[in-house]
């Protein structure tokens, strides 16, 4: 269900935004997107919505977004490490991991089959799983 939302969105960019369009800079191609996005979202109804706009069914998240995360305890056999650039070091060996991670820290801990596999953690969710004996093509 939310693929078919998802692939009917995109479709609704392509032919309102991108078909026949070229644009000469990311400027303009921002322009172009952040003028649709308000049309799709304040002024367009939509069925799926009883023709409602989309903003008027909008309701903000009670829960706050911290500005910062609060300071997360590995456990004792946890290997640490921290993300520079979108990697991280392990066995003198790179590592890709996401972005939004550049700066913290992350645990590595050896995988359930044991041997050359690990499983990489940030906090309580297991992100990936690596193995320090082929190459790394990312997440």
């Amino acid at each position: 269900q939310t693929n078919g939302k998802i692939e009917r969105f995109h479709r609704s960019l392509k032919a309102e935004v991108l078909d026949g369009r070229q644009f000469s800079t990311l400027v303009q191609a921002q322009t172009a997107f952040d003028r649709w996005r308000e049309i799709y979202n304040l002024q367009r109804p939509h069925q799926a919505l009883g023709y409602q706009v989309p903003m008027a069914r909008y309701h903000p998240s009670p829960w706050a977004y911290p500005n910062q995360l609060e300071e997360f305890e590995y456990g004792p056999d946890d290997i640490l490490a921290k993300v520079y650039h979108s990697r991280f070091r392990f066995q003198k060996r790179y590592f890709s991991i996401a972005k939004g991670l550049v700066g913290q820290t992350i645990a590595i801990r050896p995988g359930r089959d044991g041997g050359d596999m690990f499983d990489v953690y940030f906090c309580h969710q297991r992100l990936r799983t690596i193995d320090v004996n082929k190459p790394d093509y990312g997440p």
